[in-house]
């Protein structure tokens, strides 16, 4: 890989200040108490790096919110859009437009199975919402069965799928879906000692939920391949095969939510390459086109695109398949490929961040466990190894919060911007991060971790 060459940051408080000032005045921000944040002001970025106008650069381990999977301003993606924009800007979805059409192809060829079919949407949330409508359509029936630890987006359906604490503001109880555990071996709700056991006891438990539910009620089940925000746990062997085969034997739609796993993200074109299971719909975004212009999707068999081969499929939107977006996607995609970005996701993963955070794991007391693969990896913090107690409790907020707030600081300082949620910091660069590059970020995790490690049992003794 060639990497970016850093952009040398430039000074401006008073441009920093004036935008700023315009935020705090109109800018609505989403999950947020307005008048208890201090959003930082962005003057520029390009690559793995961000900075601000006060001249500080930030090394990206959230890419965005885990979008930018081939990192800020590449040239050749900046281009199509502006080629794009002159050539055709924008035009309604009904007619054939040709990087719409570009677009759907080369998803579809990367796709697995016969999912070959494209339904274009403006981002993830829509695209979940699609797939859920289209399951329950295409079998008649209503209810739908998502897993606690997940997030699905926050439009209706979406954020009454989500199994994490910002659904609860938004829970009106009437979307027809019914939660249930999967696998997390490290925090087992089933009490298994080993993968293994950890996925046998969570197909039965699926296999239970479905018995008092009534199979013949249920349209889908929806899953994240592997969770994105809720903590990067990956599935043992064989727990997607097994649901698949649930799925097949009461006639039960499969969706697997790939909106943050795609697209390279962990080192496969899909998440679902790894584990040799091919979807009824497959939900995208986010990579699709490293979220220069908003674009998502669903990804369809061919039985279900059946359905709505001579009757209407009652959904839409105006922007659909964008012009701008889709060029975007067609430009990203030939620079995964041209660059092995994949190839490179996977093997940054292999080489540098997993041995690098382990590393790090052995020498942090605060680190309960490290998991992932590719560019997509979470570090579960802990106040005691021995009891598994996070370093803050569930969805804190405040004092309570404190820990990792110390922790997120402490890694700014040292020029790093991370992902954080709950009790976890998540190493999600973009999936072309050099390793010149990750290394400089495990460099300033160590230092972030050692504040973390002052909580811990071990640090206040």
């Amino acid at each position: 890989m060639t990497p970016h060459a850093p952009h040398a940051p430039y000074a401006d408080p008073a441009a920093g200040a004036a935008v700023k000032a315009a935020d705090r005045a109109h800018v609505f921000h989403s999950w947020s108490a307005q008048g208890l944040i201090d959003p930082l002001a962005v003057a520029g970025a390009e690559g793995s790096y961000f900075w601000d106008y006060d001249g500080n650069r930030y090394l990206d381990f959230a890419s965005g919110l885990v979008y930018t999977n081939i990192g800020y301003q590449h040239p050749t993606v900046i281009a199509a859009i502006q080629g794009q924009a002159g050539k055709l800007a924008t035009f309604a979805p009904a007619f054939a437009v040709e990087s719409r059409s570009e677009a759907a192809r080369l998803i579809a060829e990367r796709t697995p199975g016969d999912l070959d079919k494209i339904f274009f949407t403006n981002g993830g949330a829509e695209a979940v919402e699609n797939a859920i409508r289209m399951a329950r359509l295409h079998t008649g029936r209503p209810k739908v069965l998502s897993a606690y630890r997940s997030y699905h987006g926050a439009t209706s359906t979406a954020i009454n799928l989500t199994g994490d604490p910002r659904r609860w503001p938004s829970d009106n109880g009437s979307a027809g879906v019914v939660r249930f555990w999967a696998p997390f071996l490290y925090r087992s709700p089933f009490h298994a000692a080993n993968e293994a056991e950890e996925c046998a006891r969570a197909l039965q438990h699926l296999e239970d939920t479905l018995a008092y539910e009534g199979p013949s009620a249920i349209a889908a089940i929806i899953l994240e391949t592997i969770p994105g925000t809720a903590g990067i746990m990956t599935p043992p062997p064989g727990y997607l095969a097994g649901v698949r085969e649930i799925c097949d034997r009461y006639g039960i739609v499969f969706v697997l939510d790939e909106v943050m796993a795609g697209f390279g993200r962990t080192g496969a074109w899909f998440a679902a390459d790894h584990f040799d299971v091919v979807p009824d719909l497959l939900t995208f975004a986010k990579g699709v086109n490293s979220g220069y212009v908003p674009l998502g999707g669903v990804a369809i068999n061919a039985e279900i695109a059946a359905t709505f081969e001579t009757r209407p499929y009652p959904g839409g939107l105006t922007y659909s398949g964008h012009p701008l977006a889709c060029a975007a996607a067609v430009a990203t995609i030939g620079v995964m490929e041209d660059e092995k970005v994949v190839e490179h996701a996977a093997r940054i993963g292999e080489t540098v961040l997993g041995p690098g955070l382990r590393e790090l794991a052995e020498r942090h007391p605060s680190v309960g466990e490290v998991r992932g693969l590719g560019a997509f990896w979470a570090l579960e913090l802990v106040r005691d190894r021995e009891t598994r107690e996070p370093l803050v409790p569930y969805n804190a907020s405040g004092e309570a919060a404190a820990p990792m707030a110390a922790f997120g600081a402490a890694a700014k300082k040292q020029g790093l911007w991370p992902f954080i949620n709950m009790n976890r910091t998540h190493a999600v660069p973009a999936c072309n991060v050099s390793e010149a590059e990750a290394k400089e970020g495990l460099a300033a995790l160590d230092v972030a971790l050692s504040v973390a490690d002052s909580y811990t049992v071990q640090g206040a003794s």
